[in-house]
């Protein structure tokens, strides 16, 4: 019987790399054969590996969900009230692009049908690269409400009839949705086809206004770029590599306007 519990008992011990077996009356240890501890050792691993993913998950998503809770729709608006939107000040001169940030990917359907990854620049890594042309400056506009469409307008129109001739420029106006009954597939394609059956405005500007929009969960895109207000609107000024050289928030103030036109066209002479 105490032969038994020992067997027992070394039989599920993970530290155990042999196994006990009984013949003749005798207890002996027989190592277990080297493919058995290959694969003992490999699952074991693996198993770690999963453990700790799954703590760094949980760790994330309450770390999401405490923050998402903290925010929301009237503390967005409260603050809007308070500065109008400016939820930091415009940068007033050009960023250096040895201390630029990159733009984080994101993927945008337009009305049209195309889906594109943007910013669109000069690398064989980026799907779109080599079918469009690589803009030397771009603008991205970036709207997660409705009501920011008009502090977005305040920036884009002057920038179009200061740049419509140029063909080195690109402005990309992006509605980012993440409801979920909106992101449903037939519902987004109905949305993208009504959008899509609505006049053009006719400019044969060089330069036009192209409406994009992003379906699906933008959290960790927000928190790179370290977007926490939704109720406002968001301009980044980008180079050709995708670069972030200037950024505003909120309504454009003349002088920030200015600021804006100016780094684009230094954007333009930069080689």
């Amino acid at each position: 019987m105490l032969k038994l519990k020992r067997l027992i008992g070394n039989s599920i011990s993970p530290a155990i790399l042999g196994s006990r077996i009984i013949a003749h009356g005798q207890d002996k240890l027989v190592p277990l054969p080297s493919p058995l501890l290959a694969q003992w050792s490999t699952n074991r691993f693996f198993f770690d590996i999963f453990k700790m993913r799954d703590k760094e998950e949980l760790k994330k998503e309450r770390e999401r969900i405490v923050e998402e809770m903290a925010r929301g729709y009237f503390s967005d608006m409260g603050e809007i009230k308070k500065h109008g939107g400016k939820v930091a000040l415009a940068n007033k001169t050009i960023v250096p692009a040895l201390t630029a940030s990159k733009f984080p990917s994101l993927e945008v359907e337009y009305p049209d049908g195309r889906t594109l990854k943007l910013p669109i620049i000069s690398s064989k890594e980026v799907a779109n690269a080599d079918v469009l042309p690589n803009p030397k400056a771009s603008v991205l506009c970036l709207s997660f409400r409705k009501y920011s469409e008009e502090m977005i307008d305040s920036w884009s129109v002057p920038f179009l009839d200061t740049f419509s001739t140029s063909k080195d420029v690109e402005l990309h106006q992006v509605s980012l949705i993440d409801k979920k009954i909106l992101c449903w597939k037939p519902v987004k394609m109905l949305l993208l086809r009504s959008i899509r059956s609505s006049k053009p405005d006719g400019s044969n500007d060089a330069l036009q206004r192209q409406m994009a929009y992003s379906f699906g969960d933008h959290y960790y895109f927000r928190k790179e770029l370290g977007i926490v207000n939704l109720g406002t609107g968001y301009v980044f000024l980008l180079d050709k590599f995708g670069r972030i050289r200037w950024q505003g928030y909120g309504m454009a103030s003349k002088e920030e306007l200015t600021c804006l036109l100016s780094c684009t066209s230094l954007l333009l002479e930069e080689k």
